[in-house]
């Protein structure tokens, strides 16, 4: 067997090193040589034992000075220098030693040998906890988004299991302390020269399991079932919107509330009308003359209502009009946005002989240049 080196040595550090050099030095080896670093090499890890031995005593204040007096004969019999309990005091330092590292060295060490801190409280089997919310995604029409409907949905959720009434336990039976874990909730699991503490897999951390499972759940608990219900959709919803319906996702175990269900609106889209906001946006063809002249249209709307329009005389092409209060509701209000109408003056490619005369005698009245001007963009409009 090979002699032990000087701790001091192992760390490459001065005997009369402080505190915070022994940690950096010992923080330095074992990023080193950490096993999960180095798989499978022997020689990484014994270095990391080491490493690990000498930080144990050096870091300890009754120890170091033992250490420093009388050796590794003075340690005899104090769990120090590979002892039973070698590590005990290294292990509960490497939050600090570790913790601000990235990954994962922090949540490594602070399960080693059962040492580390716990992250959150284990939940009693008895607890009361709420059930799983659940998506539901409905598709619904353009129109439907803007004026509102009702619509039939169905889904299946679990509820609390009728014969066990939730309990997971058949008649006569009870829940008795898991056997894998004796009610700790964790188990420990070896992983080289040291172990990791885990969830138990037998009763998934609650430290119970029922000694007679239900027949119709298995001991779960819950029984799937399917339900039918009518959903009001309020008027002037958008693609995207959530409806939650209260407790109505998965049971809660032990008496708890049940979970949401939430209902994901996906609207499709309209042949001729398109909405941004609260406002909804048209094209409408015209003739030349209408836009010209200016007459009096008629325009649907998009719930099939019939409205009169004056068109300005000398619209042009592509120009925006505006009908207010012709839009989408606003959600929960009595108010409205607005409906914009996009003027598409259209240009004939078949005329009769009258109106070529027509069309020939307005050219000569009026006065027409052959040679177009250029005109800036943003008179053009959208």
């Amino acid at each position: 067997m090979a002699a032990k080196r000087d701790y001091y040595e192992v760390l490459g550090i001065q005997k009369g090193a402080t505190q915070d050099e022994i940690k950096k030095a010992y923080r330095k080896l074992a990023v080193k040589y950490h096993p999960d670093r180095n798989p499978g090499n022997k020689e990484a890890e014994d270095k990391f034992k080491e490493a690990t031995e000498a930080y144990e005593v050096l870091s300890d204040d009754q120890k170091r000075p033992i250490y420093d007096q009388y050796g590794f004969a003075g340690l005899d019999g104090m769990g120090g220098a590979g002892g039973a309990g070698g590590y005990s005091h290294a292990f509960h330092d490497f939050s600090d030693l570790f913790g601000g590292m990235g990954g994962g060295f922090g949540d490594i060490f602070d399960n080693i040998f059962g040492g580390g801190r716990s992250s959150s409280r284990r939940r009693s089997a008895t607890e009361p906890m709420e059930g799983q919310s659940l998506r539901y995604d409905l598709d619904i029409s353009f129109k439907d988004a803007v004026y509102g409907t009702k619509a039939e949905i169905k889904f299946t959720h679990n509820e609390s299991c009728s014969d066990c009434k939730g309990s997971g336990a058949a008649k006569g039976g009870s829940r008795k302390t898991c056997p894998m874990c004796n009610g700790s909730g964790q188990v420990r699991r070896q992983a080289g020269f040291f172990a990791v503490q885990q969830t138990c897999p037998t009763c998934s951390g609650s430290g119970t399991v029922i000694d007679k499972p239900c027949s119709k759940c298995h001991g779960s608990g819950y029984e799937e079932k399917s339900k039918r219900m009518t959903l009001s959709i309020p008027a002037g919803v958008d693609d995207g919107k959530r409806i939650a319906i209260p407790h109505e996702g998965d049971a809660g175990k032990n008496g708890g509330p049940a979970g949401d269900l939430i209902v994901v609106l996906h609207v499709g889209q309209h042949s001729y009308f398109e909405r941004s906001g609260q406002d909804l946006y048209c094209a409408i063809p015209v003739t030349m003359a209408q836009a010209a002249l200016g007459e009096t249209i008629f325009i649907t709307t998009l719930d099939g209502k019939k409205i009169e329009f004056k068109l300005p005389a000398g619209t042009q092409n592509g120009k925006l009009l505006r009908i207010k209060n012709e839009g989408v509701p606003v959600l929960n209000s009595s108010k409205k946005g607005d409906l914009y109408i996009k003027i598409i003056v259209q240009v004939p490619t078949k005329i009769s002989s009258k109106q070529r005369e027509l069309l020939e005698e307005y050219l000569k009245l009026d006065n027409a240049t052959t040679s177009p001007q250029p005109v800036p963009l943003s008179s053009l409009g959208n």
